[in-house]
């Protein structure tokens, strides 16, 4: 990889964020999923979350309350994860939920409340 500011800020934001496993990835990679690691560390991390305009704790909420919407359990479940480490509370976490639920409706809305309370009692904040 090429590594340059953008990528050494992503890479500390997600070691921030995710600990050992969020740059478990990056340590592992290899010749066909380095585009993808490289994407995600440089441009998701390094560019968009660094930027001033909003702090970590909301852009956290807000991507918490995208996944949702997406029905995608394994990244809700890692963002939820990063969140917490982010400050997002149980309760700010539950409120989002149910505001999304309300969007989204109730098959993705409840399968995300399923996943959300797994990852709260893992981390001993249920």
């Amino acid at each position: 990889m090429n590594k340059d500011e953008s990528y050494d800020r992503g890479r500390a934001m997600r070691f921030d964020m995710f600990g050992e496993p969020g740059v478990r990835s990056l340590d592992n990679v290899d010749d066909f999923n380095e585009p993808l690691q490289d994407l995600v560390t440089r441009l998701c991390f390094g560019d968009v979350w660094s930027r001033p305009g909003l702090d970590r704790k909301t852009r956290s909420m807000l991507t918490i309350a995208i996944l949702i919407g997406q029905s995608r359990p394994d990244q809700l479940r890692n963002h939820i994860n990063g969140a917490l480490a982010n400050g997002v509370t149980k309760d700010e976490i539950r409120e989002i939920l149910l505001h999304a639920t309300l969007y989204v409706g109730l098959p993705a809305g409840t399968d995300s409340w399923r996943h959300a309370r797994e990852v709260l009692q893992e981390n001993d904040v249920y």
